[in-house]
């Protein structure tokens, strides 16, 4: 009865410690992210032709990650959302299968056997609660976001080992079962043992932790090197089912990004099977028949992926072909693919999916940017094609707008850091204001049309102040891009003061038009035109400063905007002042005398 009991609480250990460590696998990776985030993004975008480091960016992101499925998961997002193409992919992939062993060599850590106190301070169960108490520390008693994350990942690394530690003492108990004993023999076949590995490993959808069970099982000394060389195969079949979902529903080359996943574990697979085969039934090595090591697992592990990344890497352009030949072009009849602004797999990666983000807010600023321009210019020499590229770049910023504004909403509800929270919330206040700034160009580009079709023209003086006004506009608009694309606080403190400048032009002009008129110089219907202009104009240096002051005070997790431009105006700042009359200066209008 004592027995019986034994191996049930066995059993119940062996499953809880699967848990904690699975845990522990997720909390560690998530936590790794976001302390990497924006660097995992810089690295990402630097993917090239050049083997090499392709490989390495591979390695070095799945080491980060924790998860060769989580990267190859981004990079079916990424080339979905066309950031990448299906090429650049491949390399990465050889690395990321490279990248996922180091979990299986910090587990054979735990099989240091040693009486030297520093030496046993490198076994994970001896320094893991260490960990455990400085991670709990820095959550609780650290206050930036980043001090707390990299707590976290202590606690991570903690539970992860705590897990091992439990699935290695419930191992013993169970290697005296004889029930536990026939299941080993079912091993002995390659194939089945292959099946076992890529199952378990689909299940629970992590390499590294199924490498982590046998590792744990290999502590009992019943599994054979011929009973784990055919699953730690199977293992690396089984992560490919990761990927495999991730390309439900995507575009071609984001399904292809999966197959060249598949391929090469399938590949390696089947290569390594026929050397398994041959030395283990013609050669016949003893070695297949002694007990293997967690160490030994761990060599292997490497190893089988080291030597099917390099027999595959001369044949990447045959992969590519397989993947191509798996999912077809069909030629005339192929299916119109829609864009993929933004492909939801990228929320896995808070800092990628804000870089993302913000180069579709840039393309936003520059449309904005030109179409005031187109307009400005219409007023000068009126031109249809003009103004149909003007309409065409204000419906793509209405759509840009929608879809940046759904996905940022999304990425918001993820957890995010401080500086992540507050440049989502910048991003979400510029998008309208740059989506308005494309509805003012929209109303002065009417107003042109209806001057252009009624054969209607302004004094020479009115126009005279409105090329001031133009110029003005093109600066304050140009600077307003520049401090969005840079994410510049500097050049964004530059734009209040030609704001104001701008809002002393637009009264200005307004009262020298009240003027023109009474010396009959203007008729009332220009003047009425005149005025709307100049309105829309000063709204869109309005909407250049609301942006600026929104980039400022994304710094300090400040978003209110009136009062901090009444602080501004009130402060009576040096530097204020200066640049105010420097764009005073620059942007006076001509001397009244001209009438």
């Amino acid at each position: 009865m004592k027995d019986n009991k034994m191996t049930i609480y066995s059993v119940f250990s062996l499953l809880g410690g699967l848990a904690f460590f699975l845990f522990g696998m997720n909390v560690l990776s998530s936590s790794l992210e976001k302390v990497a985030g924006g660097k995992l993004e810089t690295m990402l975008r630097k993917l090239t032709s050049n083997v090499y480091m392709s490989l390495f960016l591979g390695v070095s992101i799945t080491v980060a990650l924790q998860s060769s499925s989580a990267l190859t998961v981004m990079l079916v997002g990424l080339v979905n959302s066309g950031i990448i193409t299906l090429s650049q992919t491949i390399f990465v992939i050889f690395g990321a299968n490279v990248g996922k062993t180091a979990t299986s060599w910090l587990l054979s850590l735990n099989s240091i056997q040693t009486e030297n106190f520093f030496i046993s301070l490198l076994k994970p169960a001896n320094f893991a609660p260490i960990m455990a108490i400085i991670g709990a520390f820095m959550m609780m008693a650290c206050k930036t976001q980043k001090k707390k994350n990299v707590g976290t990942i202590l606690i991570g690394f903690a539970l992860l080992m705590h897990g091992m530690g439990m699935m290695s003492d419930s191992m013993s108990p169970l290697a005296k079962m004889p029930e536990f004993t026939r299941v080993l023999t079912a091993f002995n076949n390659p194939i089945i043992g292959v099946l076992i590995g890529a199952v378990f490993t689909g299940i629970i959808q992590s390499s590294a932790a199924s490498v982590g069970v046998l590792q744990a099982l290999s502590l009992t000394g019943s599994i054979t090197f011929g009973m784990a060389i055919p699953i730690i195969m199977g293992e690396n079949i089984g992560t490919c089912v990761t990927s495999l979902l991730s390309s439900i529903g995507v575009k071609r080359d984001a399904k292809r990004v999966a197959i060249v996943h598949i391929s090469f574990n399938i590949i390696g697979t089947a290569v390594c099977l026929v050397i398994y085969f041959l030395l283990r039934y013609l050669v016949k090595l003893a070695i297949f028949d002694q007990p293997i090591s967690i160490i030994a697992i761990a060599i292997f592990h490497t190893s089988f992926n080291l030597f099917t990344t390099c027999i595959l890497l001369p044949f990447s352009k045959i992969l590519l072909k397989v993947a191509y030949t798996v999912v077809k072009d069909e030629g005339a009849e192929k299916e119109a693919e829609k864009e993929v602004l933004f492909d939801e797999r990228l929320l896995l990666s808070p800092g990628l999916a804000i870089s993302q983000a913000r180069s579709k807010v840039k393309e936003m600023s520059r449309l904005a940017n030109v179409n005031i321009v187109r307009t400005l210019e219409n007023f000068e020499a009126f031109s249809n094609k003009k103004s149909e590229e003007i309409k065409k770049d204000e419906a793509s910023l209405d759509y840009l707008e929608d879809e940046i504004g759904s996905f940022l909403i999304k990425l918001s509800s993820k957890e995010v850091n401080t500086v992540e929270g507050n440049t989502i919330f910048e991003m979400l206040h510029s998008i309208n204001d740059f989506e308005r700034i494309g509805d003012h160009a929209i109303n002065i580009n009417k107003i042109a049309r209806q001057m252009n079709d009624k054969g209607l023209k302004f004094s020479a003086s009115a126009l005279e102040d409105f090329k001031i006004m133009h110029k003005a506009l093109a600066e304050i608009l140009d600077m307003t891009v520049e401090c969005f694309a840079k994410d510049d606080a500097g050049k964004a403190a530059e734009i209040e003061p030609l704001e104001q400048v701008i809002d002393g032009l637009t009264k200005e002009m307004k009262d020298r038009h009240i003027k023109r008129l009474q010396m009959g110089v203007c008729s009332a219907e220009l003047g009425i035109l005149l005025t709307d202009i100049i309105s829309n104009c000063e709204r869109v240096s309005d909407h250049c400063s609301n942006i600026a002051v929104c980039i400022i005070q994304s710094k300090t997790s400040s978003f209110e905007t009136h009062g901090y431009l009444n602080e501004l105006k009130n402060s009576n700042s040096p530097e204020f002042i200066a640049k105010f009359e420097g764009y005073k200066e620059k942007y006076k209008l001509s001397d009244e005398t001209a009438y």
